[in-house]
């Protein structure tokens, strides 16, 4: 299985999960050019990442490549214990991350695909601000006595945790969120998310 990554891109959760299978894979680091490059455009037309080419099968769409590692790998628990409720649970929280969280930085990274008026970029900006403190103090209730966003370590986590790093960056307003707090900490001790960031130059 190769992982195509662009450094610090939420394809860098997929790298997390495939770290945590503890099994081979390989990875090739791509750049704002070579997104956009023919080779790369052969595999995913939409020059974004993350993609997976596992043998003649190619897949896109980060949550779709989070449930087929989970599939490919199940002794990694990532989906849970098998059952369809760990499952579910574990797909609730993939969710909200690749259906809420997510998409309420786009404001922040781009305003201008918002609206035209440079004038009103600020104020974009702040309402993007607003929804993802509310996101994210979602999220630190859930947390609240667990360890992991399903109660149990999933597929989940690893993109939640490339979200807090997208907030740091972002200067997102996370003070009190303590449970958040803990999780991040304990991410960045893991083993195998230092290894991901240390293949791709974040670390």
């Amino acid at each position: 299985m190769k992982l195509y990554s662009k450094p610090g891109a939420c394809s860098t959760a997929d790298h997390i999960a495939l770290q945590w299978t503890g099994q081979p894979y390989d990875v090739e680091l791509l750049t704002k050019e070579t997104l956009k490059a023919p080779a790369f455009l052969a595999i995913n037309p939409a020059g974004s990442v993350p993609a997976v080419v596992d043998g003649d099968f190619v897949l896109t769409q980060n949550a779709a490549i989070m449930g087929y590692i989970a599939d490919t790998h199940p002794q990694a628990g990532l989906a849970g214990d098998g059952s369809a409720r760990q499952r579910a649970e574990a797909t609730r929280w993939l969710s909200f991350v690749n259906s809420d969280l997510h998409p309420a930085f786009s404001p922040l990274f781009g305003p201008g695909n918002y609206i035209g008026d440079e004038s009103q970029y600020d104020a974009i900006r702040a309402a993007a601000h607003k929804r993802l403190r509310g996101l994210f103090e979602r999220a630190n209730t859930q947390l609240e006595g667990r360890q992991w966003l399903a109660g149990f370590r999933s597929f989940a986590d690893p993109y939640f945790y490339i979200t807090l790093r997208w907030a740091a960056g972002a200067k997102v307003d996370l003070t009190g969120l303590d449970n958040i707090a803990a999780f991040k900490q304990r991410m960045d001790a893991d083993p195998g998310v230092q290894a991901a960031l240390k293949a791709e130059g974040l670390l």
